[in-house]
């Protein structure tokens, strides 16, 4: 049950009758307008945006849109495939179909673009897209490399071939000696080679990047850094920070 003093403004102020508030009550009964999260606007990708090199002897082929089934919702997605030809190789990029690419043949760059620059699977694919195409100019023209580091005492690496277990001919393996009780065999995939300029060191060159550093994330899986002792392989510039053993 309401108090008898407040159903009587209730009334009132039903009936459409001029009530009058206590000045305290007053901000409570004011509508004010709700706060936005963000009033700044939607800017383009500024990755997306930046103009691309496109170095001598690297030439860029953008294929007709066709359907293909996607691996994991089963529909069929509209793509266009993007060939990136050069000194070392030929690589494919397969694009959306609202990613449009301009090429200036006299300035020697490339520069993409989207549809809706509002939506944000488009705004997400944009600067993805880039930095996919950047990758491949940068791998048919200079190639990738990455350098492996075995830290540990009679860690030792080789490149030999294994004539019975080659998956395609002329595969070689990287053979390493870890501390087990038998030897690491890890077999090179195609478009990567490997050799050892040093019996610690394994250097890895390619055109695909993702292929490089997924084969030495597979070395690396064997003998991971640990903190105590430094112990590992380690890829490129990494590093760890050592910790004290704990004393009981």
């Amino acid at each position: 049950m309401l108090a008898p003093g407040r159903s009587k403004v209730l009334e009132k102020a039903v009936s459409g009758a001029a009530v009058t508030l206590p000045g305290f009550l007053v901000p409570a009964f004011q509508v004010t307008p709700r706060r936005q999260f963000s009033n700044t606007s939607s800017k383009p990708s500024k990755l997306g945006r930046t103009p691309i090199s496109i170095p001598p002897g690297v030439e860029i082929t953008v294929g007709e849109p066709f359907t293909k089934k996607d691996a994991t919702t089963y529909l069929k997605i509209a793509k266009r495939t993007v060939t990136v030809s050069g000194p070392l190789g030929k690589l494919d990029l397969e694009i959306p179909p609202f990613i449009n690419i301009q090429q200036d043949e006299a300035a020697k760059k490339a520069m993409l673009s989207v549809e809706n620059q509002d939506l944000k699977q488009q705004k997400e694919m944009w600067g993805t897209t880039w930095a996919y195409l950047n990758r491949y100019i940068m791998g048919v023209s200079e190639g990738h490399t990455a350098i492996l580091r075995l830290v540990g005492v009679g860690y030792r690496a080789t490149v030999e071939e294994r004539p019975k277990k080659a998956e395609y001919p002329g595969q070689k393996f990287v053979c390493l000696k870890l501390g087990f009780t038998h030897p690491v065999e890890e077999p090179i995939p195609l478009g990567v080679t490997a050799s050892t300029p040093q019996p610690t060191r394994i250097l890895l060159e390619g055109i695909d990047r993702e292929k490089v550093m997924t084969f030495a994330a597979n070395i690396r899986r064997w003998r991971r850094p640990e903190p105590y002792k430094g112990k590992g392989i380690f890829v490129n510039d990494e590093t760890i920070k050592l910790k004290q053993r704990k004393i009981k």
